[in-house]
């Protein structure tokens, strides 16, 4: 049998966190990147893109977790405890964080991300007037800018095609401006519709 058909029988075809059948999908405890029955949830979308932190975090969709962490599946634990971690701001979560218990081998599972660290709020690359840009967005220059180490000048209103966003910086996009590849500061974008 498929994993996605065994996570489908132990789910009985509703979300393993909420209880409520909605469009799923499987999600691996990061930091794994096989999955198995053991490291794996059927989870809403909804759920998995702010738990992939694609999402902002809204902890209206998260009321539900003190019911959730009692839970015998390790999976639904760990997902539970990083996730109260990252809520420990809202009052029910820290509440919950305070009871919850896990043993000494799934928590040092839930540890492994180092995700209970970090508060709820997640960056994203945006724009001038605050837009979210995407990989292969077509941007705007607000401004015109001297390219470093070239002579090239990115006038205002020049027209960037395809960029690609800057994994480690959220204020740096890279595009291609006459046929060159570089680096402009998101400040300096408007994205275009």
């Amino acid at each position: 049998m498929k994993l996605e058909e065994q996570l489908l029988a132990r789910a009985g075809g509703k979300c393993e966190l909420t209880g409520i059948a909605a469009d799923l999908i499987t999600y691996t405890l990061p930091p794994e990147t096989s999955s198995t029955l053991d490291n794996s949830l059927l989870i809403s979308t909804t759920l998995a893109n702010q738990l992939n932190k694609t999402e902002q975090l809204n902890p209206e969709d998260w009321k539900f977790l003190p019911n959730a962490m009692w839970s015998e599946n390790p999976a639904v634990q760990i997902v539970c405890w990083r996730m109260l971690n990252r809520l420990k701001n809202e009052g029910w979560a820290s509440e919950a964080l305070d009871i919850l218990y896990l043993d000494d081998e799934t928590l040092a599972e839930a540890k492994k991300t180092g995700d209970h660290e970090n508060d709820g709020y997640v960056s994203f690359h945006e724009d001038s007037i605050g837009q979210r840009l995407l990989e292969g967005d077509t941007v705007v220059l607000t401004k015109t800018l001297d390219v470093k180490g070239s002579s090239l000048k990115a006038t205002l209103g020049t027209v960037v095609k395809n960029i690609r966003l800057v994994a480690d910086n959220i204020e740096q996009i890279e595009g291609k401006i006459e046929g060159q590849t570089i680096v402009i500061l998101t400040k300096y974008l408007r994205k275009q519709n």
